[in-house]
């Protein structure tokens, strides 16, 4: 994965239109002038300059417009798959070499289902309601001043990811429909599809009409763009990072603009002692095992000590079926039968995120204690109760601090598109602006528009 605390101590310069020269130190790429202009400008603050200049043009752009634009880059996207397959195989390929864990060569994947799945949601997000020119909130004062609250474009989105190219056609989408300029970073693990994406992206922005600024990539500027990136205060509007704890937290510690913290997801799931147990293992296993290396899996199961005979060992026959290694207490560790790999949980794996076959596993006492373990160990992405007791879900609802709360359902659920938003450009774990599922109204601010009649004050 890559990640910005090294800075490395030169780049090549030769991406974009932006001429071809070098830049030799941190310092230089850090600290570029903003008055120079772009002959001794760096490349992408240059880049950044180019993206807010574009995006004036989505202020005026009509809905209609902007939907043709999303409908003309899903019909691309499509016309271009094999394309995109071909250059995705090599970013497979290297990353194998590289020994990457199943779980995230399957984020980095794009068959040509995938990229028709893509497709679908360009349009799905081009069937949304606009966001930009609502009417948040209205009213008259005593004065007659009329007083509106509005939904307007953010200005510049920077979408700093790993290994997911749909992020980077979910990313630009989602920006050009809040009329938002997008500038990507998806780093070295998938960099032959993320040009490929932008290249066809940028394709349907000039054979719609508007400047293919809007959509731009960094990532031939490697680590010390990404820096760069987070310091063009002024330039860019938002920061929003996008893959392992590592890389969010040196975006929040770097950056000099606004960041939304997307976080990680130690995603637990309780099982009650009033649970029904059928539905508690279709929703363990669907959260644990539908698909592995995505935030919303679950990583850690607690379940009640008055079910645990019942429930844990039909569990655990299935997990060793599917080759799930299992980390647990001392009593979960009884109900597991040869065949399932069981290590001893430690305090590490009870806050770990594994993105893998792999689950931390523990029996508890009470409801109490349960609600105490994920409020210790919880990312704040999303936790899970399965029980038919009222008064058991409402206590759990109201101590869980976090984007969701799942009520006898998968942790899987937690994404914008089902929650549907179309595609989302991240699941934010933080509690400023934004929370849980970020769609097209979460990547807007906000204007006050003050109506008088030759009113002054006294």
């Amino acid at each position: 994965m890559d990640q910005f605390t090294t800075v490395s101590p030169a780049i090549s310069v030769a991406a974009q239109g932006h001429g071809t020269s070098e830049v030799r130190g941190s310092e230089n790429i850090v600290r570029g002038s903003e008055s120079a202009g772009h002959s001794s400008e760096n490349p992408v603050r240059a880049i950044a300059r180019d993206a807010k200049r574009a995006a004036r043009t989505l202020r005026t752009a009509t809905t209609l417009q902007k939907n043709a634009l999303l409908e003309s880059i899903a019909s691309e996207l499509e016309g271009a798959s094999a394309q995109i397959v071909a250059a995705n195989a090599l970013d497979m390929e290297a990353g194998r070499q590289r020994g990457m864990a199943e779980g995230l060569l399957d984020r980095l994947l794009l068959s040509g289902d995938r990229v028709t799945a893509i497709a679908d949601a360009v349009r799905q997000v081009a069937s949304l309601p606009d966001p930009v020119g609502e009417i948040v909130e209205g009213r008259t004062l005593a004065n007659g001043l009329r007083l509106k609250k509005v939904r307007v474009p953010m200005g510049v989105i920077g979408m700093i990811y790993e290994a997911r190219p749909n992020v980077t056609v979910d990313a630009a989408v989602l920006a050009l429909k809040a009329g938002s300029s997008a500038i990507l970073r998806g780093g070295s693990a998938a960099l032959h599809s993320n040009k490929a994406l932008v290249a066809v992206i940028r394709q349907a922005l000039v054979a719609c009409d508007f400047p293919q600024e809007l959509v731009s990539s960094i990532d031939d500027y490697g680590r010390v763009g990404a820096v760069e990136l987070m310091h063009a205060r002024g330039l860019v509007d938002l920061v929003i990072p996008r893959g392992g704890a590592g890389l969010i937290q040196t975006v929040v510690q770097e950056a000099k603009v606004p960041v939304i913290e997307t976080g990680v997801g130690n995603v637990h799931v309780y099982v009650d002692e009033d649970a029904d147990l059928d539905k508690a293992m279709a929703i363990v296993l669907n959260a644990k095992l539908q698909r592995t290396g995505v935030c919303n899996a679950a990583e850690s199961l607690l379940v009640h000590e008055a079910v645990a005979e019942s429930f844990l060992p039909r569990l655990f026959e299935e997990f060793a079926r599917q080759q799930v290694v299992v980390h647990a207490d001392a009593t979960a560790t009884q109900y597991a039968p040869a065949s399932l790999t069981v290590q001893a949980a430690t305090d590490e794996d009870w806050a770990r995120e594994y993105l893998a076959k792999e689950m931390a596993v523990k029996v508890v006492a009470n409801r109490a204690e349960a609600i105490d373990h994920i409020v210790c160990y919880s990312s704040g992405h999303t936790e899970a109760i399965v029980s038919e007791n009222y008064a058991a879900i409402q206590d759990f609802i109201n101590a869980m601090d976090c984007a969701a709360v799942a009520v006898n359902a998968s942790t899987r659920f937690t994404d914008g598109g089902e929650f549907g938003m179309g595609a989302e450009i991240g699941i934010s774990t933080q509690k400023l602006h934004a929370r849980g599922p970020m769609g097209l109204h979460e990547i807007t601010t906000t204007t006050w528009i003050v109506e008088g009649d030759g009113h002054v004050r006294g």
